[in-house]
């Protein structure tokens, strides 16, 4: 214990007082107050900093309605609220459509429409109780409960 005592009273005291040159004043830098001239300028880099945050923000919301490369040919085509979170989603990718189960944990693909199956998206919704869509997941439920 006293080692370290004495190697800290070393290194803490000794070693900085043996690098100082004896003898020798160094002299001392006049403090500089701030002018209104530094605000200006710091006032107006602030304003230059905000106003490419701000442009680039504009860019951005401006930039996101272009669509990358195979992004249009994706899109929901209709949804179904089967509760408070859980949802089924018909999603249009290329010529096939995807019935997907969507909960806040997972996303599960129910069924495959392809070729003639595919519902026409073309066509305006029906009003009523069972919509085409609403029909179409019926049955898949049907389906897949009865197998």
């Amino acid at each position: 214990m006293p080692e370290k005592i004495m190697v800290a009273w070393l290194m803490f005291w000794w070693f900085p007082a043996s690098f100082a040159a004896p003898g020798v004043d160094v002299p001392k830098q006049a403090v500089r107050t701030i002018s209104s001239g530094d605000m200006l300028h710091w006032g107006v880099g602030l304003l230059i900093v905000l106003a490419v945050f701000f442009f680039c923000v504009w860019g951005m919301r401006k930039l996101g309605g272009i669509s990358v490369n195979g992004a249009e040919k994706m899109r929901i085509v209709g949804g179904l609220s089967l509760g408070m979170r859980e949802k089924v989603i018909l999603l249009q990718v290329g010529k096939k459509q995807l019935i997907l189960g969507v909960t806040p944990g997972r996303i599960d693909a129910l069924h495959v429409l392809e070729g003639e199956d595919c519902l026409n998206s073309n066509e305006p919704p029906s009003i009523g109780k069972d919509s085409g869509f609403a029909a179409i997941v019926k049955q898949a439920m049907k389906g897949r409960s009865d197998g």
